[in-house]
């Protein structure tokens, strides 16, 4: 089974959770997701099963959006409700107008610390893992771009959000530094993730969506259209010769393509057999091929 599924991933489970029970579920090995989700947070986490893994360098940079609340009154260690509180709990009512001009400064192209309990590495170690044994986490900042960082509302010590972030972009460690500047503290206290890419939440499926469809042999409904795959690069329907060139690894002559360093090659209009690379005028040669991929 190759091609790309949209899970509504649950809170409690960590991405390879989830990439763990779709491999139970659907009895295949390959499976690989398309960016970290953490345990806390919930939603979009796009799949990419059998051969389609090749596409995951596709997705490597790809944009996200998230809904969610941050918590002022007091900081964690994880930046998140996870964590041990790292200061004195304090009650604040934020205001919805202080927060909002707050936010704007966390807009643009920004210099980011992340989080010492996150996935960068330290001398080839997570950070997380020398966190998690009270060992000295010194990480570098970063540069990441925050396209939109909108607080929709506030509750009490709450203020509710909307952002579109770059690759890389920690919004815990915005929550964090928002309770820095405030003096009061803060941490992401709820997320969910609404796009990654072009995969959107109203594409998602939940686990038990998963495995229902699986014992009424209508899985493949769930999968995304390959056609709308990695929207970045064209489409082309190669004919039944240059599909036989391509599978057996020669270049193929494709005239409509002549201007596109990269193109996405159907046989048909679900089987994607390949991507291609162009060589020389309209010659392309196929880097990748989906061999076995079925309509």
């Amino acid at each position: 089974m190759n091609g790309v599924l949209v899970i509504d991933k649950p809170q409690g489970l960590t991405s390879h959770d989830v990439v763990n029970r779709v491999r139970r579920i659907l009895g295949q090995r390959s499976v690989g997701h398309l960016g970290t989700l953490d345990p806390s947070a919930t939603g979009v986490l796009p799949l990419v099963t059998g051969n389609f893994t090749r596409l995951a360098q596709f997705y490597a940079h790809s944009e996200k959006t998230y809904e969610g609340a941050i918590r002022f009154g007091f900081a964690t260690s994880t930046y998140d409700a996870d964590g041990e509180p790292t200061t004195h709990p304090q009650s604040v009512t934020v205001k919805l107008e202080e927060i909002r001009a707050l936010a704007a400064e966390f807009q643009g192209t920004l210099q980011q610390m992340p989080p010492p309990f996150s996935a960068k590495k330290i001398a080839g170690v997570p950070a997380y893992k020398l966190a998690r044994k009270h060992q000295e986490v010194r990480l570098k900042p970063v540069q990441v771009e925050v396209k939109e960082f909108v607080i929709l509302d506030v509750e009490g010590d709450r203020a509710l959000f909307r952002a579109h972030v770059g690759s890389g972009t920690y919004l815990r460690a915005i929550a964090h530094d928002m309770g820095q500047r405030l003096g009061c503290g803060a941490h992401l206290a709820a997320l969910r993730r609404t796009m990654v890419a072009e995969f959107l939440i109203e594409d998602a499926c939940s686990l038990d969506d998963l495995e229902s469809a699986m014992r009424q042999g209508t899985a493949e409904d769930l999968f995304v259209h390959p056609r709308k795959l990695a929207p970045q690069l064209p489409s082309v329907t190669a004919n039944d010769e240059s599909v036989a060139l391509i599978r057996t690894g020669r270049a193929v002559n494709l005239p409509e393509m002549s201007r596109a360093p990269l193109v996405k090659v159907f046989h048909g209009q679900r089987e994607l057999i390949a991507i291609a690379t162009r060589i020389a005028g309209t010659l392309f040669h196929a880097g990748i091929v989906f061999t076995g991929s079925g309509d």
